[in-house]
């Protein structure tokens, strides 16, 4: 499947002052896949060793951390010559083997005109060692498939064609709306997870076959995060990551107006109610690129950071389909968008997602009493503020509210009306399925 990253990975072979990378990821969000696809397609060979598969490949880093000693070694375990200006080599799961990390330094002085690719499974977990090569390493992040990339593996070529004309003429057809939210309500079912995308790609002509087989797939990955949780926890409470994990959704369901609510720490684990013992926890879980964590603020300047509080946040699961699996949602249900306030905080979650697959940058979201505004969005040094609404009922209460107080640019509204730009009134209304276009 093609992913837009396979552009920044092109930036990145064509750099002059190329250093070796590191691609960062949640696992299954196909690291492995694309960097191999990337070096089959951009170089003349791609060399290719897993540390946690290889254990013999560990002992090339035993003596010495000398690149040409390294890849000499390389090229006799892999049995085949590597040439260090035209070939790609990549370090897969490469946590596993601390000194390799290390080694990316000695690459990036030493040996530069090598391409150098690593990636690893919770690496937000291990770039705080030691031995992590600070400045020496062009880092990317890649996320789940964002819709855009969903409909691209879809073959829907017209839609997206059709998006692309709309970010122009400001008007998308009804027939190619309407078309849009069925698809939009696929994705929240399916997620950006490639291998889940995948499934319901093989099965997609009989939808229910298909969507019951998304499910069986993201409950064996579910089963696979929890085994990352609990192998890698470490002094951290393996149990204590769990429950706050499945405390998200949980404390989502109990919405009663449909918009995400702050997270509360009282109730997950006994004899625990303040952000400061579970600090730790949510701070791993962010670190394993798990969860979105939105900073919410009650005063709006710049810079934003210098107003956030970090007991005051709202909680999000990095992929929409793994947060439908977690809830125990049914396929059916979601498809007739029929789960009452609870669809809010879907929407939520998928434009977080999606803001995240564009552009690697922190949320924030505004409270003023009664009034949410759910995201800010800085654009050219102005900030402005986006509601997220589930359905076709748009009141703008917090939003106006907002504007009356700090006179944005704009305002915008994500939900499931059409496209509508009013430059008179300042205010923007784009379909929920739109949000990674957003610029």
């Amino acid at each position: 499947m093609k992913r837009q990253i396979i552009q920044h990975l092109q930036h990145w072979k064509n750099q002059k002052d190329r250093k070796p990378l590191i691609l960062k990821g949640v696992r299954q969000t196909g690291k492995t896949f694309i960097l191999k696809e990337f070096g089959t397609t951009a170089y003349r060979t791609c060399h290719y060793v897993n540390f946690e598969q290889n254990e013999r490949a560990h002992h090339l880093f035993d003596t010495d951390l000398d690149p040409r000693h390294i890849v000499d070694g390389l090229s006799f375990l892999l049995d085949t010559p590597i040439d260090v200006v035209h070939d790609l080599v990549i370090f897969d799961e490469i946590q596993a083997c601390p000194r390799a990390l290390t080694s990316l330094k000695y690459f990036s002085e030493n040996l530069s005109e090598l391409s150098l690719a690593s990636a690893g499974s919770l690496l937000g977990l291990h770039l705080g060692d030691g031995a992590f090569p600070v400045g020496k390493v062009d880092m990317l992040t890649i996320k789940p498939m964002s819709f855009a990339e969903f409909l691209l593996a879809n073959e829907d070529l017209r839609s997206l064609d059709m998006i692309a004309r709309a970010k122009q003429s400001h008007t998308i057809p009804a027939i190619v709306h309407a078309h849009l939210w069925e698809q939009f309500k696929i994705y929240l079912v399916t997620g950006g997870l490639p291998e889940v995308v995948q499934t319901y790609i093989n099965h997609k002509t009989d939808l229910f076959s298909a969507l019951t087989l998304v499910r069986q797939k993201q409950f064996e990955l579910i089963n696979g995060y929890y085994a990352d949780i609990a192998k890698h926890a470490g002094k951290v409470n393996a149990m204590h990551i769990d429950r706050v994990l499945r405390a998200i959704p949980t404390q989502l369901a109990k919405s009663q107006d449909g918009t995400a609510k702050r997270f509360q720490f009282k109730g997950i684990i006994p004899g625990i109610d303040r952000y400061q013992r579970l600090a730790n926890v949510i701070d791993w879980l962010e670190a394993a690129e798990l969860i979105i964590k939105v900073n919410i603020i009650d005063q709006v300047a710049e810079p934003l950071s210098a107003y956030a509080d970090e007991t005051r946040i709202k909680l999000y699961l990095f992929d929409v389909g793994i947060l439908g699996a977690i809830s125990d949602l049914s396929p059916a249900t979601m498809l007739d968008y029929d789960y009452g306030t609870y669809k809010g905080y879907f929407a939520e979650n998928f434009v977080a997602q999606e803001f995240l697959s564009k552009q690697n940058r922190k949320l924030y979201a505004w409270e003023d009493h009664r009034a949410e505004v759910e995201f800010l969005f800085n654009y050219q040094n102005k900030v402005i503020p986006i509601e997220v609404k589930s359905g076709f009922v748009t009141k703008n209460q917090s939003l106006n509210k907002y504007a009356a107080k700090y006179q944005p640019p704009i305002r915008v509204t994500f939900s499931g009306k059409s496209l509508n730009i009013d430059h008179e009134h300042q205010y923007h209304q784009y379909p929920i399925y739109m949000a990674s276009w957003f610029d």
